[in-house]
């Protein structure tokens, strides 16, 4: 599979810090967006990314992969508590792709998926979510009792019913998604999702950009709507031709709180 790709985090315009994190690679690309403020979400954030760095191309279950990633970054999360009590209370969502080496056929992509951080793809001009939310309003969209217009304004937006916190069993959403050459897969934290509107990502998704250029008007757009969040996206492309590699950047884009020093 051959996969054009680039990471952009912005910390918005009401943030001190960035708490966000993401990752994208020649075989995995992240978001995660921490809990927490001064009990360090973005020290939750960096260790689920600093996880997923670690993967050099995934051989067998590329699901197994990602479900032991997981587990092994809530394991971290709870020592760096143990180390730290102050930091009690952090955590962070964690929405992953794994490109599969073997053990997957070559048109299909693993996601791991907790929290609010979304993956989206994108097919021609159709944008499809290919995860759920795992917060309280959601919930309520799901029984029925607010749309889904009300929950975009919900002042209980935010609040996540799962997340890694370093404190129980990880309870991800795991699943295979067929792709094709033409699509592009974003995955993106809620800096940008709560702030502007599907119809708009997707038009800026279908303007023909690159990914580095249309990760930034992504960006921009939240921005320009008040940026009240951490914002963070990582594009994919997957590509027809032998022509992978990152949007005229490094091989591996490493970007907010796990970004190089």
């Amino acid at each position: 599979m051959h996969v054009r790709y680039v990471a952009r985090s912005d910390a918005g315009l009401d943030r001190e810090g960035n708490e966000d994190a993401g990752i994208a690679g020649p075989y995995v690309f992240a978001v995660a967006d921490g809990m927490g403020g001064h009990a360090a979400g973005e020290v939750a954030s960096h260790a689920v990314i600093s996880e997923l760095a670690n993967l050099d191309g995934t051989r067998g279950d590329p699901l197994e992969v990602l479900k032991e990633r997981f587990h092994a970054a809530n394991t971290r999360i709870r020592q760096l508590i143990d180390d730290a009590p102050a930091r009690d209370g952090m955590g962070t969502t964690a929405t992953a792709v794994v490109i599969a080496e073997d053990g997957a056929p070559p048109s299909r992509i693993a996601l791991g998926h907790i929290g609010d951080s979304r993956a989206y793809l994108l097919r021609g001009a159709q944008l499809r979510q290919l995860t759920h939310d795992h917060t309280l309003v959601q919930a309520l969209v799901d029984d029925g009792e607010i749309t889904a217009e009300q929950a975009r304004s919900h002042p209980a937006r935010s609040m996540v019913v799962k997340a890694l916190q370093g404190q129980h069993d990880v309870d991800a959403d795991l699943s295979l998604v067929e792709v094709e050459p033409g699509d592009r897969i974003l995955i993106c934290s809620d800096g940008l999702t709560d702030v502007v509107a599907d119809d708009v990502i997707t038009r800026l998704l279908t303007a023909g950009s690159t990914p580095g250029q249309t990760a930034q008007d992504l960006i921009d757009a939240s921005l320009s709507r008040g940026g009240p969040d951490n914002i963070t996206v990582v594009l994919a492309d997957i590509l027809e031709h032998d022509a992978a590699g990152s949007d005229t950047g490094p091989s591996t884009y490493l970007v907010g709180s796990a970004a190089p020093e």
